[in-house]
């Protein structure tokens, strides 16, 4: 997700956001770490989605 897609979203809509992919991000490591994925760097991409939602939520907060 790029980060102008990450901007348009409300607060609420970010935490549900990050939610989820912090679930998925779990599930994604879990099933690694059982049988290798076709894509491991999927993983990667999903670490740095939730920093990016992290970051905007961060910078929301600190303009408020």
């Amino acid at each position: 997700m790029k980060i102008a897609e990450v901007r348009e979203l409300s607060d609420k809509e970010l935490k549900e956001r990050l939610d989820a992919e912090r679930i998925a991000l779990n599930q994604m490591v879990l099933n690694h770490s059982v049988s290798p994925l076709d894509a491991p760097t999927k993983i990667k991409e999903k670490r740095r989605d939730i920093a990016r939602f992290l970051t905007e939520l961060r910078q929301r907060e600190l303009k408020k």
